[in-house]
């Protein structure tokens, strides 16, 4: 008996001290949040932009439009139970990174669509949200909520797309004549987008995925032409297909909040002599980040 006291001893010590320690871990976890990267799904990721050149439309007396390609994103999520009294947004989030907008009248001068802040090097990006959704790029296909408590895993899709639709005037922008005079149109724009997953309550943010991509315009016009054949794209006619990153690169401060890219642009008007000046902020010409 003594033997047998003497050999039990220390293995009932290890389980009190291993049940002791179990409870701890619980306790530990139960004071953490229970939604953490390690328990998210994500897949079947895509990015891509169609295999289509842009399309010059040549409708107006007052303004050329072009229309490119669509950017198109989708993810499919599995999100682990959510707490009660949490609720969880995942979707897209999208921030323009550099933005090149030139449309050149001959040797008078040119107008250029500009991020001021972006362009000085005062932030590293510009919210591209619709104005309405910040953070979110959008709130119909492109977020899903959850508000727990759940009590199973959630299965979800989101999805987003993007393009430019703008108007180029074809006379001089601070003008009062309609002579068209415009000769070439040249834009080179990029961005970063997120797919991620955020708390409502405590903006706790979690990256779930990172795509980059970038769009490029090249124009040539002759306004002496007539209307409908004055327009023709030059350059590559396919766009260069977006990367998803294999590392999830940090959301800056500025792609979160206000102003989104809308709000933040001027129109600068910079004649071959003289001084520039702002010919517009958010007028209808606008190009349709």
């Amino acid at each position: 008996l003594p033997s047998f006291e003497y050999h039990c001893l220390p293995s009932l010590l290890s389980l009190i001290a291993l049940a002791v320690c179990r409870m701890g871990c619980i306790q530990s976890i139960a004071c953490k949040p229970r939604i953490r990267r390690e328990n998210i799904v994500v897949y079947e990721v895509s990015a891509s932009i169609d295999q289509c050149p842009t399309i010059i439309e040549e409708n107006s007396p007052i303004v050329l439009r072009y229309k490119t390609p669509y950017f198109r994103a989708s993810a499919g999520v599995v999100m682990p139970p959510v707490p009660r009294n949490e609720t969880w947004v995942v979707g897209w989030i999208q921030a323009c990174t550099q933005m090149e907008f030139y449309n050149t009248y001959g040797d008078i001068g040119m107008s250029s669509w500009e991020l001021p802040e972006l362009r000085e090097g005062r932030v590293k990006a510009i919210s591209d949200s619709d104005g309405v959704s910040y953070p979110w790029y959008g709130n119909t296909t492109e977020t899903v909520t959850l508000t727990g408590p759940t009590s199973k895993p959630s299965r979800l899709t989101v999805s987003m797309n993007d393009n430019f639709y703008p108007s180029v005037t074809w006379a001089v922008p601070i003008s009062n004549s309609n002579t068209p005079m415009l000769t070439h149109i040249t834009r080179d724009q990029s961005f970063i987008t997120w797919l991620v997953a955020m708390n409502s309550v405590t903006k706790e943010r979690i990256v779930l995925q990172t795509v980059r991509w970038r769009m490029r315009v090249d124009i040539a016009v002759d306004p002496d032409m007539p209307l409908g054949s004055r327009a023709s794209l030059v350059g590559r006619p396919y766009q260069e297909q977006p990367h998803i990153l294999n590392y999830q690169e940090p959301i800056p401060p500025n792609a979160l909040g206000r102003p989104n890219a809308n709000d933040a642009q001027v129109l600068m008007w910079r004649p071959r002599r003289g001084h520039r000046t702002v010919a517009a902020t958010e007028i209808k010409s606008s190009p349709n980040l």
